[in-house]
């Protein structure tokens, strides 16, 4: 069980609009402007928004392979180590980190992953 950097960032390439951009120690994803994720090359872990309700559900279930990362704006925000998620689970939680920033009518034209 374990996701590569590759296949994470194929997961943002099937989302619409996905803008990244690369700081020294990490790279960020937004949507129109917001953001909803991060990733660490070095740790290899990713930040995600979630549901305040989500963050504590997932930390709560599975404490060594999400931690709390920090709650801004109601969201609660997520640290996910790589080596230790399964790639569908981990598609499901990059598209919700998506959704909840994408517009609408974004939204409407990318379907949820199976």
């Amino acid at each position: 069980m374990s996701v590569s950097s590759d296949e994470f960032h194929r997961m943002l390439k099937s989302l619409a609009e996905v803008e990244r951009s690369d700081a020294k120690e990490w790279e960020s994803f937004s949507v129109r402007g917001k953001r909803f994720g991060y990733y660490w090359p070095r740790t290899q872990t990713v930040g995600l928004k979630q549901t305040l309700s989500e963050q504590e559900a997932l930390v709560a279930e599975r404490p060594d392979v999400f931690e709390v990362q920090f709650t801004a704006g109601g969201f609660g925000w997520v640290v996910v180590y790589l080596d230790g998620i399964e790639s569908d689970e981990l598609h499901e939680l990059v598209y919700e980190a998506w959704r909840l920033s994408a517009p609408e009518e974004l939204v409407d034209q990318v379907p949820p992953p199976c």
